[in-house]
C-alpha cells in the first residue's frame, strides 16, 4: 500500500511539473525550456555509479542552452555530486558526461557523438525529428504545437540507464 502511494505521489508531482512547464514554456524562450527539461530528466533517470564527484551535463551546438544550464544549475548538488555543465564545440570534444544534449544545429554529428558515449551511462538528448529512432535516448518533438519528447527504450537499456515509470508515462515511447 505504501509503495502505491509513493507511485501516485510521484505521478502527481510529475503532472504538476508538466502543468507548470506548459505555463513556463508559454512565457519563456525555447532555450530556457530545453534547459529546464534537460535538467529535470536528471531527476527521473538512474545512472550507474561511476565514483565521480561530478554529474556532468554536456551541450553540443547551442550556446544559449549551455549558458542557461550553467547559470541555473552549475555547482548545485545532485545527491553527493555537483552539477558541472560543459560546452562541447563538436562531437570530437565529447568526453565523459551523464547527459549529452545535441542541438538540432549539430544533429549531423549525432552518430559520432552517440558512438563515443554508447554504453557508458550517458543519457543522449536530441532535438531533431528521426533521431529518437536512430538511437537517441530522448528526443524533443513538437506535436500539435506542444513540446513533447520521445523515449527510446532500447537506447536507454544500451546506455545502462534506468528510467522512472513517471517519466516513461509522459513520453512518446519508441
Amino acid at each position: 500500500m505504501k509503495h502505491s502511494k509513493k507511485i501516485i505521489f510521484a505521478i502527481l508531482v510529475v503532472l504538476f511539473e508538466l502543468t507548470t512547464m506548459k505555463t513556463f514554456a508559454q512565457e519563456r524562450p525555447l532555450h530556457e525550456v530545453y534547459s529546464m527539461m534537460v535538467f529535470n530528466f536528471s531527476k527521473y533517470v538512474q545512472w550507474p555509479d561511476n565514483g565521480n564527484t561530478e554529474f556532468v551535463i554536456g551541450v553540443i551546438g547551442n550556446e544559449e542552452v549551455f549558458k542557461t544550464l550553467n547559470s541555473w544549475y552549475s555547482g548545485k548538488p545532485k545527491g553527493n555530486k555537483k552539477f558541472v555543465i560543459k560546452n562541447f564545440k563538436n562531437s570530437a570534444e565529447v568526453q565523459d558526461c551523464q547527459i549529452l544534449y545535441i542541438d538540432r544545429s549539430k544533429s549531423g554529428e549525432f552518430e559520432t557523438a552517440n558512438a563515443k558515449v554508447k554504453g557508458k551511462g550517458t543519457l543522449v538528448v536530441t532535438d531533431r525529428n528521426g533521431l529518437g529512432s536512430k538511437g537517441s535516448c530522448i528526443n524533443f518533438k513538437t506535436v500539435e504545437d506542444k513540446l513533447k519528447f520521445e523515449l527510446n527504450q532500447t537506447a536507454i537499456e544500451v546506455s545502462n540507464l534506468k528510467v522512472s515509470s513517471a517519466l516513461t508515462s509522459m513520453a512518446i515511447l519508441i
